[in-house]
C-alpha cells in the first residue's frame, strides 16, 4: 500500500537528536512532520502529527501516485514588544512526501484535520480487495501429462 523511500530517515533523526534542530527555515526530512499509516477495512489511513499548524497553511497534492503534504507553522503574533527567552519550537514549512502503491484510488482522498492531526483516508482499488475463486470441476490430468491410449 505505502512504499518507503526514505533509506536516511534514522540517520535524520539522529543527527538531530545529537545536533539539534534549526529553529526556523524549511523542513523537508519526515521527523518535522511524524506519521503513521494503517488499513482500515477497504481504506488506507495516514495520520500526520502537526500542532500548532493552522488548517489554510496545509497543502496536499498527489502526482504519478507521489503523495506530498506540505504546512506552515507560523509564528504567534505577540506585538512588537514581545521577547523570546526561549524558542524550541520549529517554525516555517514542513514537508513529507511518500510513495503509495498503484492499489490505493488516489483521485478520492479524503482529508480531515482535527486537534493539530492531520488524517488522509484513501479507498483501496477493487483489485486490491481480497477475493474468493471458486475451484471448478476440470480434467483430471496435469497439463503437462500425457494421455496413453490402451
Amino acid at each position: 500500500m505505502l512504499m518507503r523511500s526514505e533509506p536516511f530517515t534514522e540517520v535524520h533523526r539522529l543527527a538531530q537528536q545529537l545536533f539539534g534542530a534549526p529553529a526556523t527555515g524549511t523542513w523537508t526530512h519526515p521527523a518535522g512532520m511524524p506519521a503513521d499509516a494503517y488499513r482500515n477495512g477497504d481504506e488506507f489511513v495516514i495520520v500526520f502529527d502537526l500542532p500548532g499548524v493552522d488548517q489554510d497553511a496545509i497543502d496536499i497534492s498527489v502526482e504519478r501516485n507521489v503523495l506530498t503534504v506540505r504546512a506552515e507553522r507560523r509564528p504567534i503574533d505577540l506585538g512588537e514588544h514581545a521577547q523570546a527567552t526561549l524558542s524550541e519550537r520549529p517554525l516555517g514549512v514542513f514537508s513529507r512526501q511518500m510513495f503509495l502503491g498503484d492499489t490505493l484510488n488516489t483521485a478520492n482522498i479524503q482529508a480531515t484535520y482535527h486537534n493539530g492531526v492531520l488524517a488522509l483516508r484513501i479507498p483501496i482499488t477493487e483489485r486490491a480487495k481480497p477475493r474468493k475463486i471458486t475451484v471448478g470441476a476440470g480434467a483430471t490430468t496435469a497439463p503437462d501429462q500425457k494421455v496413453l491410449d490402451a
